[in-house]
């Protein structure tokens, strides 16, 4: 049983986590203790029900402000697929939150109020899901209820976003009327929209194809541990230990690693106990190269058939997380996978106003801004342009004082 992980987003008072709730209730994915805190909380919907919100608002800043400050994540399943979802904040102030719920993501669930039709946060938040390089969206048009189940304004609100969507270049869009309080298409089809043909939101997420870090080519596996015991039974034992990232490594695979360009073949992979002949993402090994090469902890072993790009200098698109401003006369860290290194901030081509999507000079990233920018590492990164390959085309940067993250990082290309 495979794994869909999606995140919702949309405007404050859209209704993301009612609709959470709405999945969560109508799955029967609530257990007792929830079920019976939810039937004595003393917070209720207009119409005396129980306000399903309360399920994903843990915080209690969340519950009395009946708003999503933090990430919530919550598991449930069908019996066709098991479900990670992330509730994201829809406040403007919070989107460093919402760029880490999203971040591990496969599909984006996007609400409209049919009220309000597409606004400002829907564009900042179309914008991010572009950024992130999420290729599956669902547009859920909510509270059809408030508008009378109306076709007229559904179609009316689609036509806007479709302009929005190509601006974007957002492929795979699928639209879905909801109401989220009534439960009208969530889990089971609505008998109030008959004119709409389509699938509830449950049977699209249950069926739509989601195409992973294991389908690519581009076979990535960061050095964790160089694993040399030298006893006398293990003498000669040499493996490399670590996660793949993406792709997949069989037995006779050819193998480059870098940044330091030497070639091998893998002579034997280790999971556990076993020696099986292929490995795929997401699998923690242990390969073995017939050749004795120098391979240390932040290289990385890549399918030679495949290589990624090598360089110190590389344009990326940045989101700024820390309440401090970014300086650009400071040494930051850069994580990438396995691999940590200094760098420095040469240049900020430009930020981008995310209300707009206008593209803005500035000499400062501030918190929540997001941008393009020019990063100079002290040592070569092996990496994929993020567009290619998200597990190997992202990093974090730290702060060299505080040793805090302070952004994240999606590598575009690279400097000439």
């Amino acid at each position: 049983m495979n794994i869909l992980k999606f995140f919702t987003a949309g405007s404050v008072d859209d209704g993301k986590s009612t609709l959470i709730g709405r999945l969560l209730y109508d799955t029967g994915s609530i257990l007792a203790d929830q079920l019976e805190a939810l039937q004595q909380s003393n917070r209720k919907n207009d119409d005396g029900s129980i306000d399903l919100a309360i399920l994903t608002d843990g915080l209690r800043a969340e519950r009395e402000q009946g708003i999503t400050i933090d990430v919530a994540y919550k598991y449930f399943q069908t019996d066709k697929r098991k479900f990670i979802i992330a509730d994201t904040p829809g406040h403007i102030q919070y989107t460093r939150n919402m760029v880490t719920g999203a971040s591990t993501a496969n599909l984006a669930i996007i609400l409209i109020d049919a009220r309000n039709g597409v606004v400002e946060q829907t564009i900042r938040h179309s914008y991010l899901v572009s950024l992130l390089g999420i290729t599956n969206v669902v547009i859920c048009i909510n509270k059809m209820d408030m508008e009378g189940y109306s076709e007229q304004v559904y179609n009316s609100i689609i036509e806007k976003y479709k302009i929005l969507a190509a601006n974007l270049e957002l492929k795979g869009v699928t639209f879905i009327p909801v109401s989220a309080l009534k439960g009208d298409n969530i889990v089971n089809r609505s008998e109030h929209m008959p004119w709409y043909t389509g699938t509830s939101l449950l049977d699209f997420l249950e069926t739509v194809e989601v195409t992973g870090s294991e389908t690519t080519d581009f076979a990535r596996m960061p050095v964790q541990w160089v694993i040399r015991p030298q006893t006398d039974e293990l003498h000669d034992y040499r493996g490399y230990a670590g996660r793949i990232l993406s792709g997949t490594f069989k037995v006779n695979d050819k193998v480059t690693v870098l940044p330091s360009g030497n070639s091998s073949v893998i002579e034997k992979i280790e999971v556990f106990d076993l020696n099986p002949e292929e490995v795929f993402a997401g699998m923690s090994v242990t390969l073995h190269l017939k050749d004795n090469i120098d391979i240390s902890r932040g290289d990385v072993l890549v399918n030679s058939a495949h290589l990624p790009q090598s360089s110190q200098l590389i344009e990326a698109d940045l989101c700024w997380m820390d309440n401090k401003p970014m300086d650009d006369s400071i040494t930051y860290f850069l994580q990438h996978n396995s691999k940590l290194t200094k760098c420095k901030i040469r240049e900020i081509i430009h930020l981008v106003n995310i209300n707009t999507l206008e593209k803005e000079e500035s000499h400062q990233f501030k918190l929540n801004d997001i941008g393009r920018v020019v990063i100079k590492t002290a040592d070569e990164l092996a990496f994929d342009l993020f567009s290619e390959n998200k597990a190997n085309g992202s990093a974090i940067l730290i702060d060299s004082r505080t040793n805090l993250t302070v952004g994240a990082l999606m590598f575009r290309a690279i400097v000439e």
